[in-house]
């Protein structure tokens, strides 16, 4: 008598070949411009129940389990990686983004679903909570892989802001989903508005006290153990991981927001224990890339296309309000005020990429059993593929439109055509420039070219950045530290 062992090994035949296909056409379709993550998306899609595959997948519980674990996932390994000195200028606008720009993206989201889909307003502004948020998977991912050198605001910007705002978009879920079945059963009498806040309170609180406490802790413990003696950055990697998820587990638990608690550990341990995290990162890179996978195939099996089509226009629609209206006023209303200029805005609003995190999200109302749920579910699904179709294949081409991109160091020809064909020391007094090229003096002449610049600027200066004397462009040529070390001067 034989024992069978069809249950093993059908589902790992049909799990590893998935991944196997989808890396393999992600290779193959990066060269053209498309992501990685919107391949295992369309592959999921093809072998669920209605393409060529015919799997057939409804387990949502499980697609919400591995969506948050992976989440959880990336989030940490992206932490690992952001530098402490690009909050310098990245947190403010990656907060008032995370916040504001989420709430303001919800409310103009949410009118778009109730004019387009005919909801109420609550299921409406839950619609528009769902879609909210960019994407840390999908930010981090198709930054790293689009070649594109951005400044260094603009970057920080995008990589915090993805990796801050899914707690607000997991809480505005949350909550809608708690107002429409409490509206639905009891009318407006059934809103707890104080029950609301101390919701808001308790998720950030809970968040940013365990992130803090992990972050330190775990850096401690990696400072204070052996070298040699762990078996190298392999199994260094498995300790944090292994860490991150249990931080992000016991947070969830107790009501915080464990999203923001595995980032801030890894912002921290990131850059407390610099020397003994480096040499795990190419094996946290390989979870990150593992989670991706599963999470973006899983969350595609799960899509039925003919239901899909029936909402398809309506849902086009939401997505195009989305992309077009919702994310850059957000984006402006941020950003105007902190003297971002307006080609940063305009990159920084069509980079509001949506990857997994919404259909995650998408599946919180289907297990809550919010009447309709399937619909939000097939608008995230929209949502996201327009987003990786359509953002995620133009970042180069955006940073290249809008001038945010930096030239490599050895290329002179498109260093000259951002800096100009002169390079000084930023100590040069500014009296000697204006004279040697004839421009105008400003009233403050006393000074070094470098400070000029800085008080022109009105924020800390980057690299790019340029102000206008006369018919000449001053920029930032190279900085040290937070100091402007070269200027580049262009003459018009």
């Amino acid at each position: 008598m034989s024992i069978s062992l069809d249950f093993l090994a059908l589902p790992l035949l049909a799990a590893a070949s998935l991944v196997f296909i989808s890396v393999l056409a992600g290779v193959f379709s990066a060269r053209v411009g498309f992501s990685f993550l919107l391949i295992f998306l369309v592959v999921g899609t093809l072998a669920g129940t209605d393409g060529p595959g015919g799997l057939v997948f409804d387990d949502f519980r499980l697609a919400f389990w591995v969506g948050n674990v992976s989440l959880a996932v990336i989030l940490l390994d992206g932490g690992l990686r952001t530098d402490i000195t690009t909050f310098r200028t990245g947190l403010r606008p990656s907060l008032l983004l995370a916040t504001v720009g989420v709430i303001v993206c919800t409310g103009i989201t949410g009118a778009a679903a109730y004019w387009l889909l005919d909801l109420s307003w609550p299921l409406a502004l839950l619609l528009g909570a769902i879609v909210g948020s960019t994407d840390a998977a999908a930010v981090f991912s198709l930054l790293k892989s689009s070649g594109v050198k951005l400044n260094e605001r603009v970057a920080a910007t995008l990589e915090i802001e993805s990796g801050m705002n899914d707690p607000m978009a997991v809480y505005l879920t949350l909550t809608f989903i708690g107002i429409a079945l409490a509206t639905a059963s009891q009318g407006m009498a059934g809103l707890d508005v104080e029950g609301i806040f101390k919701s808001l309170l308790q998720q950030f609180g809970w968040g940013a006290l365990m992130g803090a406490a992990s972050g330190f802790g775990l850096a401690g413990l990696l400072k204070r153990m052996g070298r040699g003696a762990d078996g190298g950055g392999g199994v260094r990697a498995l300790l944090v991981v292994s860490g991150g998820l249990a931080v992000f587990a016991l947070t969830t638990w107790l009501g915080g927001s464990g999203f923001l608690a595995v980032y801030m550990m890894g912002v921290i341990t990131g850059n407390r224990a610099r020397r003994q995290v480096r040499p795990s990162l190419s094996a946290m890179d390989g979870y990150a890339w593992l989670a991706q996978a599963g999470m973006f195939l899983l969350l595609g099996l799960l899509v039925t296309p003919t239901d899909l089509l029936r909402t398809i226009w309506p849902a086009l629609g939401v997505s195009l309000v989305l992309m077009f209206i919702a994310r850059p006023v957000s984006v402006w209303l941020c950003l105007a005020p902190l003297h971002f200029k307006p080609n940063e805005i305009t990159f920084i609003s069509w980079v509001g990429l949506r990857g997994a995190v919404p259909i995650v999200l998408a599946v919180f109302p289907v297990m809550a059993g919010v009447q309709g749920a399937q619909t939000f579910f097939n608008v995230a699904f929209v949502v996201v593929l327009t987003s990786l179709l359509l953002q995620g294949s133009t970042i180069a081409m955006a940073a290249r439109k809008t001038g945010v991109d930096l030239p490599d160091p050895d290329d002179t020809e498109h260093a000259r055509l951002v800096f100009g064909d002169f390079v000084l020391d930023a100590s040069t007094p500014l009296e000697t420039l204006c004279a040697f090229y004839g421009l105008p003096v400003p009233a403050e002449s006393q000074q070094s070219v470098g400070r000029w610049l800085h008080q022109e600027l009105n924020r800390p200066p980057v690299e790019g950045d340029s102000a206008q004397l006369g018919h000449a462009e001053i920029s930032v040529r190279s900085m040290d530290g937070e100091r402007i070390q070269q200027v580049g001067i262009k003459l018009g």
